[in-house]
């Protein structure tokens, strides 16, 4: 007769088998989370393979609108439209139109003077420093930016009409990386060194 307080060699190769077959079920867990973290990181090349992507696929874009505005005669220049904009948000010196378009001193100035003279922007000194000029938006600077922004939304529009609802999602989604990405000044170079300087000391 078996006694039963005492394991059984069937009971202790099935608790063995068990004990296996769990620790088996959570390494391949750890694999898969592994791969799957890894899975999710850009590598250097990926980066580079999506960078030569939208430096290629920007263009065709602004291309695409820059025409379009020539073709209104509403601007002198299609970059001027992204320059009304920032501007619109509120007033800022030629340094910082300078940084945030992420083109040089003397290009920005030459913008400025041509929408100057088109009465489109104004230079303003603050209060308490007259040095400083502020760039400003003209009343008639916002109705034609307000006119140039509905013929390059009507003219994309009919552009991207073409596109079902996935795509649709898909583009936006990718429009929503693209702003988080780029939202804030760029990054230069010179700006990386001047940081790193400052951590060192």
């Amino acid at each position: 007769m078996v006694n039963s307080k005492f394991p059984t060699v069937n009971s202790v190769r099935a608790r063995r088998h068990r004990r296996y077959a769990d620790l088996t079920v959570a390494a391949r867990h750890d694999n898969l989370a592994h791969l799957t973290i890894r899975a999710d990181r850009v590598n250097r090349t990926q980066a580079r393979d999506t960078a030569r992507e939208l430096l290629e696929i920007v263009p065709l874009v602004m291309r695409t609108v820059a025409a379009e505005l020539r073709s209104a005669g509403e601007l002198p220049a299609p970059a001027h439209f992204g320059l009304l904009m920032v501007l619109s948000e509120r007033g800022r010196t030629l340094t910082e139109l300078a940084a945030l378009r992420g083109v040089s001193l003397p290009t920005m100035s030459n913008s400025v003077t041509a929408l100057v003279q088109r009465g489109w922007i104004r230079r303003t000194g603050p209060g308490k420093d007259r040095r400083t000029i502020i760039l400003e938006v003209t009343t008639s600077g916002r109705g034609a930016l307000d006119r140039v922004g509905r013929c390059a939304e009507s003219h994309l529009s009919e552009v991207l009409a073409p596109l079902d609802a996935a795509g649709r999602r898909r583009l936006l989604g990718g429009l929503g990386v693209l702003r988080k990405l780029f939202a804030a000044p760029p990054d230069t170079a010179a700006g990386r060194r001047r940081r790193g300087a400052r951590e060192r000391d």
